[in-house]
């Protein structure tokens, strides 16, 4: 076998090995029926077993209760910017959004030309370095359609461990990139909304989570393919359903299973960010810029070298090199990025803390220089 590199790119993701593997193997004749998958009508018997069987285990995994419908929409977490608005708004209220990075701007941006929409936290100010306080946040009961969250951003690296109470007011939240990373109690979200392609599969399919009665809320006027309703009432197959993204999606759930579930998958989760975050704060080379360490990510670790941008660009190069690829930060910030989502192998992490310690015997002479 080819050797794989450690993948720590933002996404798409790494995936499973053995269920690339299984891919491969049932690539040309899936089933034992004479073809692939991906040649398969979508409203073949054999198909609607596999989508079965991935929303089966999206529910068993989260505990979805049996009054919220899952859905594998397309278009991506950014289609759901709009689609939330134009869904779940209601006639003389408004959207309540805390702000907490540059999805969550996007979010706004797009949540704006559907209704009225108030910020009632952000940390905008701060350069989104730390979340937003929400200690004195208010949601008027009566005037609030739905109140808009991200729970976890690739960019900044920060990661909210609570949620706000939001009373009878559903709670949106862009759950992108740390999806089934740990429990969530899904009853206490109106709607939940992720890329496939960071914790749960590749690209081309988007998981919603929604509460059936707020998909009434939508006009029947809507355009059909942007109602949640119309998924609903067809198994997520109004239109073709993007068949190999929910096979793959649909071995994820076995795969995940078979770990232990996803408070197995927390506890690997929190050991490989407790490795990194470790090298990170040893010594004076390599800092977080993320001071609250209450606010930082276990999924996108985010990390800067002190001695400056001209030594990280040679950290990504080397790195590369060495077989650990994806760790540039986003071009917006710069910097050093480590996304080690659900499937990234704790072998990863520890080569990556390996190379860290060895760059940094080679180049200190750079931190001595700009001291």
């Amino acid at each position: 076998m080819t050797k794989r590199v450690f993948n720590f790119s933002a996404g798409p993701a790494t995936l499973p090995e053995s269920v690339l593997l299984k891919a491969q193997q049932e690539f040309l004749n899936y089933n034992n029926e004479g073809m692939s998958l991906i040649e398969m009508s979508h409203r073949s018997k054999t198909f609607e077993a596999v989508l079965a069987h991935a929303k089966a285990g999206v529910k068993r995994l989260l505990n979805v209760p049996d009054n919220y419908e899952i859905l594998f929409l397309q278009g991506g977490a950014s289609l759901q910017f709009s689609m939330t608005a134009m869904n779940l708004k209601q006639d003389g209220k408004k959207v309540l959004l805390i702000n907490s990075g540059e999805w969550t701007k996007k979010a706004l941006k797009e949540i704006k030309k559907e209704t009225d929409v108030e910020v009632i936290a952000s940390s905008e100010e701060q350069n989104f370095l730390e979340l937003p306080s929400l200690k004195n946040i208010k949601i008027d009961q009566e005037s609030t359609s739905f109140v808009y969250m991200c729970s976890n951003n690739t960019i900044f690296g920060t990661q909210a461990t609570e949620f706000p109470d939001t009373g009878n007011v559903p709670l949106v939240c862009d759950m992108s990139s740390d999806i089934m990373s740990r429990p969530v109690d899904v009853s206490r979200f109106g709607l939940i909304f992720a890329g496939a392609q960071k914790n749960i599969g590749p690209a081309g399919i988007t998981l919603v989570i929604i509460r059936k009665d707020l998909a009434e809320r939508a006009s029947h006027n809507l355009a059909s393919m942007l109602q949640y309703r119309s998924f609903i009432s067809t198994d997520s197959m109004y239109n073709t359903i993007p068949t190999f993204p929910v096979y793959i999606l649909s071995m994820v759930m076995d795969w995940m299973q078979e770990q232990g579930g996803v408070n197995a998958i927390e506890k690997r989760n929190q050991e490989k960010a407790a490795i990194l975050y470790k090298a990170i704060n040893t010594g004076d080379f390599y800092y977080s810029p993320i001071q609250n360490q209450a606010d930082r990510s276990l999924m996108n670790v985010v990390f800067r070298i002190k001695a400056g941008e001209d030594l990280e660009k040679i950290f990504v190069q080397e790195a590369t090199a060495a077989g650990l690829d994806g760790l540039k930060g986003h071009r917006s910030v710069g910097g050093l990025r480590a996304s080690i989502y659900n499937a990234h192998p704790v072998e990863g992490v520890q080569a990556l803390v390996n190379f860290m310690s060895n760059f940094e015997k080679k180049y200190q002479k750079e931190l001595i220089k700009t001291a």
